[in-house]
């Protein structure tokens, strides 16, 4: 889990095809390889990965053909920069929102319009996400938290504030860029479950409150 507050601008320093249509993958990081090991998670550019090996400031990680064919990881050429995040501890200041690294799909970027102190950027949503994703609701771009600052049909844009522009690769993106896509587990779950109660009305409800807690079950069914 993360919170999509990117911590450094890493670097890729190489990708080697391995078996199949799979990956591994070097990248440089060493505010986020300071303190990692083996298996731990890191997100990159919004996915979450599994850090195989660790040295001088450099982790590499294996990428399945799933994870390149399903998120702009595939489009990642030696040099390019990368958003990097390690995995959030139960102490850590959630100053997102949850991001779990899994991605959701792939948008494009398609205008930017500079202010003098933001830039508001505006992407291309896949159809399948389009009711997700609400005004002044969370979405996550290539690995960075944001509030949707207005939707459309096909679309929604956002506000990028002058720390953001410098500290994350969307300060580079340009027009036709592939950027990776998570929307809020939060209205995923809900739609779940709404879709699980439409389908049949007769499912029980969770139960009367515990302890003054509105829809957590009593053991029994009592409260």
């Amino acid at each position: 889990m993360f919170t999509g507050i990117v911590e450094e601008l890493g670097e890729v320093v190489r990708i080697t095809e391995t078996a199949g249509d799979s990956a591994l993958v070097a990248l440089r990081g060493p505010l986020v390889t300071s303190d990692a090991r083996h298996g731990d998670s890191i997100a990159v550019n919004g996915v979450c990965l599994t850090v195989v090996d660790v040295s001088d400031g450099t982790f590499t990680a294996d990428v399945m053909g799933e994870t390149l064919r399903r998120s702009a990881l595939g489009a990642l050429r030696a040099g390019d920069p990368v958003n990097l995040e390690r995995a959030a501890t139960l102490g850590s200041r959630l100053g997102g929102h949850l991001v779990q690294g899994h991605v959701d799909g792939v948008g494009e970027v398609v205008a930017r319009e500079p202010a003098a102190q933001w830039e508001t950027v505006r992407f291309r949503l896949p159809a399948a996400l389009t009711r997700y994703v609400v005004e002044k609701g969370s979405i996550t771009v290539d690995g960075v938290s944001l509030t949707v600052a207005g939707v459309g049909p096909d679309w929604f844009a956002v506000g990028l504030i002058p720390t953001t522009l410098k500290l994350t690769t969307l300060g580079a993106r340009r027009v036709g860029d592939p950027v990776n896509l998570e929307v809020d587990v939060l209205a995923k779950y809900v739609e779940r479950l709404l879709d699980a109660r439409l389908a049949d009305p007769a499912l029980p409800d969770a139960g009367p409150p515990v302890a003054g807690l509105p829809g957590v079950a009593a053991p029994g069914g009592v409260a």
